[in-house]
């Protein structure tokens, strides 16, 4: 009895029973034409299939579930027995409408209608010709549809293209019935023996293991020719998936059996080699041993290390915790747990090395230094832990390298930007797959010495996340009370770093986390000057650059005026990056000119610049800015240096409301009140009328609306432009100031007055305003820096706008802010709308 189940191929049996006389014979290509001759009735009844096509000459036996399909069936097979076959768009839909269903199907024949043992009734059909549904007429019980008949003749096709496409058909077919495990012999056999080409076809894509919608696009074809295309397309990717198959089952055998034959062929060598006493293993291990003792380790490093030696002696060398346990090994005998480089204390040479390498940062220097001469007088002493804190381009990476050639030791830069993985500090557990020690524990592998320089670069920027806060990792790290027994996840053994010299550099202190910052020694390195920036340009970057773009220093060399100009019109900066980027430029045009045979050497000037580096980019705006009363200029400090700040008001009729924008932080608003209440409290003094105050809505904004603005250095800035607002007298454009206010009139200390001084000076400012307070900061600024700027103390807010304010107003403040009688409105007894803070 024929069984889908047990033989998925079995339509090429063709059998309806046991009974070979009811066997059904592959059609010729005779009865395949009269097929497609068979005229169509014009109407048919439609049967929906599942996951099915039915093509013409193709035998299918289908079990019938739907209650109209059923009533459909037995009316059929008590008619002429001719329905129409079509397949459902999606299988998974229980009740198809004509929506559902393709349009193109095939009439079948019922050939038998059989009732199963379990009630259901099952059908054998034969496709005879294929359709396509004109309309349906009738959908209840069943689809009944008009129906045309589409022309399945191969008549006026070119005999010998369709005879290559079927040899190549029969081919590809018979290698996929030798490679597929599921498929007997006989099908190859029986696929050779089929004349008709177009049963050939539709009987190969009936039995290929495509999807539905690529057996419709075959039914669907216009001619023989494209569903010739289209089947050897499915047939050749079918072989691709059979063969890559056998590959794979190939290759997995054959990894199967050598793995079998290498472990018994390595047990009987094993057993020989023990006999001989000639292992390769023993030797091995042995060779480990003897490093492991003549290896300098502290005593708890080499009780661990000759415990896993002896561990690794009884573990099958296939094991993968054999190749685990070696790695251990090797990294316990790779890292240097006594050996230390010897310092260079000659501080003579130490000054004059780091003084070759950076000019300025003398505050830096001064420190390793005095590290170097306790070191030479008391002969031993736990580093120091130093982090350095600046603007980018200050030269913080780089003064790490020359302070290692100056100790005479290794150096080490690990950088820590984006570092969210505790992991990368700590190490992994060796229990992970591809474990690793830590950043730190291979750094001094890397250093070959238990005391290198080590620069953990960018520690602001570190992260943290699900797998932990590397920056609380580091605490251990940075502690010379706990890090001489540093324990890594992955060596599980105490390492003595107090002897490292850490050095963290990061650009913004505040974003270092508090506990971390504790255990470091800060030193901030503030911005350079342009007299710096000068020295710096002349005596390192121009040299490199020469060198970098392949110039010999008698082809290139520049003035100090045209380094001044590029330093103060091309560069906005604390540190000296784009200043090098800047020169880089000037010459690139210059070697450019020299390789094209155009000149033969170069002596940039101050007119030159242009030719090379367009027009000047920066320009003094201070004086055009503070032409109206109500602007005045302030100094900030950010973490890429100073700069200035313009405070810009403005006043408009309302009703008494203080009106904030342009990004700005809590302290800052709070601030911008205070001056505000300051100004009205001394409104009579200052010879402010009060309708100023109760009849006009003042606008405080400060540009650069995009960037968040915070603190209370800005006060006396905000305080300055509202009194010069009010007063109508203008803030002399060469002043700039920044300090705290407070509500007694009071001008309070702020920090970052180095960056905020040398901002003023690149802007063109010829006065800077500072608190009284703030002299020490000043003296820490080189003299010369200062050149051609005047510094002003101030300790309350009226000496700030005797110096700031012009002696004349531009307008009688009494005119502008007049109001005349008929549009005085009355004050509100509690004074609520006078003073009302809104921030936009």
């Amino acid at each position: 009895m024929w069984n889908r189940e047990t033989m998925p191929y079995g339509d090429l049996l063709y059998l309806l029973d046991d009974d070979p006389e009811q066997s059904i014979p592959l059609p010729t290509p005779d009865e395949q034409k009269a097929m497609s001759a068979e005229e169509v009735p014009e109407t048919l009844p439609i049967l929906a299939l599942r996951n099915t096509v039915l093509y013409p000459g193709v035998v299918l036996p289908i079990t019938i579930g739907r209650d109209a399909s059923l009533k459909l069936v037995r009316d059929a097979f008590a008619g002429d027995r001719l329905i129409g076959v079509v397949a459902q768009r999606d299988s998974e839909v229980e009740n198809p409408t004509p929506d559902d269903l393709y349009r193109v199907g095939t009439v079948a024949s019922i050939l038998k209608l059989i009732k199963m043992p379990d009630g259901s009734k099952s059908i054998v059909i034969q496709g005879r010709r294929r359709f396509e549904i004109e309309e349906y007429i009738q959908t209840e019980p069943y689809f009944v549809a008009k129906v045309r008949p589409l022309d399945d003749s191969i008549e006026g096709v070119d005999e010998v293209e369709l005879q290559a496409r079927v040899r190549s058909i029969k081919e590809l077919a018979v290698q996929i019935v030798n490679l597929s495990p599921n498929l007997p012999s006989e099908a190859a056999y029986a696929i050779q023996n089929i004349e008709s080409p177009s049963f050939l076809i539709y009987f190969i894509a009936s039995n290929l293991p495509i999807d539905v919608a690529a057996k419709q696009q075959l039914l669907e074809a216009r001619s023989i020719l494209e569903q010739a295309d289209l089947l050897m397309q499915h047939l050749s990717r079918e072989l691709q998936v059979l063969q890559l198959s056998q590959e794979i089952r190939s290759r997995v055998k054959s990894d199967v059996d050598r793995q079998q034959r290498e472990y018994l062929l390595r047990q009987q060598l094993k057993a020989i080699q023990e006999e001989l006493g000639e292992a390769d293993e023993m030797a091995e291990i042995e060779e480990l041993r003897k490093r492991a003792e003549e290896k300098p380790l502290p005593e708890h490093a080499r009780k661990a290390v000759l415990k896993e030696i002896e561990r690794l002696s009884r573990m099958n060398p296939a094991s993968p915790d054999y190749a685990v346990t070696r790695n251990y090994i090797d990294w316990i005998l790779e890292l240097p747990w006594l050996e230390y480089s010897e310092d260079h204390l000659d501080l003579q040479e130490a000054q004059r090395i780091l003084d070759e390498d950076h000019y300025g940062l003398e505050q830096v220097k001064k420190r390793i230094l005095e590290y170097l001469a306790v070191l030479k007088l008391k002969g031993d002493m736990k580093a120091p832990i130093l982090c350095f804190v600046g603007p980018p381009g200050v030269g913080k990476t780089s003064l790490g390298k020359s302070i290692a050639r100056a100790l005479g030791r290794k150096f080490v830069r690990v950088s820590l930007g984006g570092v969210r993985d505790e992991a990368e500090i700590r190490g992994h557990r060796r229990t992970y797959v591809g474990a690793l020690p830590g950043r730190i524990i291979q750094g001094i592998k890397k250093a070959g010495t238990s005391n290198p320089v080590f620069m953990l670069d960018e520690i602001d920027k570190l992260g943290a996340d699900f797998r932990g806060d590397p920056a609380s990792a580091l605490l251990e790290v940075l502690d010379p009370e706990q890090n001489y027994a540093f324990s890594d996840h992955y060596l599980e053994l105490d390492y003595d770093l107090s002897r490292v010299l850490f050095i963290a550099t990061a650009n913004y202190l505040d974003l270092i986390p508090a506990p971390l910052r504790d255990r470091m020694e800060i030193i901030e390195i503030s911005g350079y000057t342009q007299d710096e920036k000068l020295q710096i340009a002349k005596r390192y970057l121009v040299p490199r650059q020469v060198e970098q773009h392949g110039l010999k220093p008698e082809q290139f060399s520049i003035t100090d005026e045209a380094l001044r100009e590029i330093i103060d019109g091309y560069t906005r900066e604390s540190g000296v990056r784009q200043l090098e980027r800047t020169i880089a430029s000037v010459v690139r045009g210059v070697a450019k000119k020299i390789a094209m045979g155009e000149i033969e050497s170069a002596h940039v000037d101050v007119g030159d610049l242009k030719e090379y580096l367009g027009a000047r980019k920066y320009f003094s705006e201070v004086a055009e800015r503070t032409e109206e009363p109500g602007v005045a200029t302030g100094l900030a400090w950010t973490p890429v240096g100073g700069d200035i700040l313009f405070i810009e008001a403005s006043a408009a009729r309302g009703n008494g409301r203080l009106i904030l924008t342009g990004q700005l932080g809590d302290v800052m608003k709070e601030s911008a009140q205070l001056a505000y209440f300051y100004v009205k409290a001394h409104a009579e003094e200052l010879g402010i009328p009060l309708d100023a105050f109760r009849y006009w809505d003042v606008h405080v904004h400060v540009p650069a609306g995009a960037v968040p603005k915070d603190g209370p250095s800005a006060g006396v800035a905000l305080l300055t432009a509202l009194a010069s607002l009010f007063t109508q007298r203008r803030v002399r454009h060469t002043v700039a100031m920044t300090g705290e206010i407070t509500l007694r009139g009071l001008v309070l200390p702020v920090g970052g007055i180095k960056e905020k001084v040398l901002a003023a000076k690149r802007a063109g400012i010829q006065t800077v305003l500072l608190p009284e307070k703030n002299q020490k900061d000043i003296e820490e600024i080189k003299p010369e820096s200062l050149e051609g700027l005047e510094i002003v103390y101030v300790r309350r807010v009226h000496e700030v706008l005797e110096r700031a304010l012009e002696p004349e107003p531009v307008r009688d403040p009494n005119e502008v802010y007049r109001v005349p009688e008929a549009e005085r409105a009355p004050v509100p007894a509690n004074g609520a709308s006078s003073g009302t803070v809104v921030a936009e």
